[in-house]
């Protein structure tokens, strides 16, 4: 008998299935132990050791914080107050922070400290970040001035005078720069020059009698805490980069006398120590000037800095230039561009996309090399650790806790010039990996 093959229906599916969930070992905590911690047994050996001794570590340094004193009169007071207990004292932070931080700097000003800090950002925003409106470097323009009349006071018309001056120079190379780049950057220079040395003093002198706008002046020496190496800090920095990228692009001219001149300068510069400049602008320059000549003493770190920075970052910017391939070169010449447009347009750009890690770490380097000013009797923060506070009976003794603040205010300015040198990279990425 043969019996019927069953009929089979069709189905087809309108709804599309939701989505499975995937494997509990490839999603959240789990997934990223087994990338990043435990990919492979050397790996997994070497978490394993790497935990104990943070776990080691972390036993030993969290009693010193998590039972330390914060209110106390003197360092014997901390000590009655721990009673034999592991604990750090620090009270010292809480009562000297003024002085870690502004140094003698007088407490009635300190909001103008800090204002000139805030204002430092929004002018660095423009620069830092290409979205932000172009406009901006206006003020950031004029934040050098702004900054130098809050800081240190006086009379308005010194940095008015001194902005004129630049505005001057800027006029001056507009004029020439047509004609011949070089020879109106060089006319500009020149022009800035005198007219702050021959014109700022009498000037300013002048308008001050007649509308004497001025704040309190306050001394260099009184300026002193991490706010000196702030200052030496960003100032060095800033100005070292154009200073090494004329150094860098004067080493590869075809002027044999520039190109000496920018060769034995970078040479001699890191064949000698900071601290040999340092004190070199401390002790010796004062011979070499005329007598009676007052020439402040954290300008002239400033310059001995910055010189010394400059040669480091022409290194790293030549660098830079080698690296490029010769066509980038004959680009520019097959545009019809002279060497200043080709170098400004097409080679630097790529150059420095190039040396950024090199040039943040000469920054980085820099900003912490500020702490030798200490050794030429200016009270920066270390400087003011190892005089004014523990030199103070009160406080002898109390080491670590003092460093410690040191070390993290140092810590988040250089991990913040580290982090934002990371986004700068991916943001010229160009390679799409």
């Amino acid at each position: 008998m043969v019996t019927a093959a069953p009929k089979i229906k069709a189905f087809v599916r309108h709804d599309t299935l939701p989505q499975a969930a995937p494997p509990s070992a490839q999603t959240g905590v789990a997934r990223w132990l087994r990338e990043n911690l435990f990919s492979s047994i050397g790996n997994s050996i070497m978490t394993l050791v790497a935990g104990y001794f943070l776990l080691q570590f972390m036993a030993a340094i969290l009693p010193w914080f998590l039972n330390g004193v914060w209110r106390a009169d003197s360092i014997r007071d901390c000590r009655e107050q721990l009673d034999g207990a592991t604990g750090g004292c620090f009270a010292v932070i809480a009562e000297r922070w003024p002085q870690l931080v502004f140094g003698n700097y007088p407490s009635e000003h300190f909001g103008r400290a800090i204002l000139a800090f805030v204002m430092l950002f929004v002018a660095l925003a423009p620069i830092l970040f290409m979205e932000l409106p172009r406009k901006m470097l206006w003020f950031t323009g004029l934040f050098p001035f702004i900054a130098y009349w809050l800081i240190w006071g006086g009379t308005l018309w010194v940095p008015a005078l001194a902005l004129a001056g630049v505005v001057a120079g800027v006029a001056v190379f507009r004029a020439i720069e047509r004609s011949s780049f070089f020879g109106g950057l060089i006319a500009g220079l020149v022009a800035t020059v005198l007219f702050w040395l021959l014109l700022v003093a009498p000037l300013s002198g002048a308008l001050a009698s007649v509308i004497p706008l001025r704040l309190d002046y306050v001394e260099s020496r009184e300026i002193g805490g991490f706010m000196i190496n702030f200052i030496l800090g960003t100032s060095c920095i800033a100005l070292s980069l154009p200073l090494g990228i004329a150094l860098a692009l004067g080493r590869q001219s075809n002027l044999p006398i520039i190109k000496w001149i920018c060769v034995m300068f970078i040479e001699f510069i890191r064949g000698v120590p900071l601290i040999t400049l340092l004190f070199v602008a401390s002790v010796m320059l004062a011979y070499f000037l005329p007598p009676g000549t007052n020439f402040d003493l954290i300008l002239r770190v400033i310059i001995m800095i910055t010189l010394f920075a400059a040669a480091y970052m022409a290194e790293a910017i030549r660098g830079g230039l080698a690296a490029l391939p010769k066509g980038q070169y004959e680009a520019g010449d097959s545009l019809g561009l002279d060497y200043w447009q080709s170098m400004r347009l097409i080679i630097l750009p790529q150059a420095l996309k190039i040396c950024i890690p090199s040039i943040v770490n000469i920054a980085i380097g820099l900003f912490k090399d500020t702490t030798l000013v200490s050794i030429i009797s200016m009270f920066d923060m270390l400087g003011m650790i190892k005089g004014p506070i523990l030199s103070n009976t009160d406080w002898f003794g109390v080491y670590w806790e003092l460093y410690a603040f040191a070390g993290l205010l140092f810590f988040i300015f250089t991990y913040g010039i580290s982090q934002y040198s990371q986004y700068l990279e991916r943001k010229l990425a160009t390679d799409h990996r």
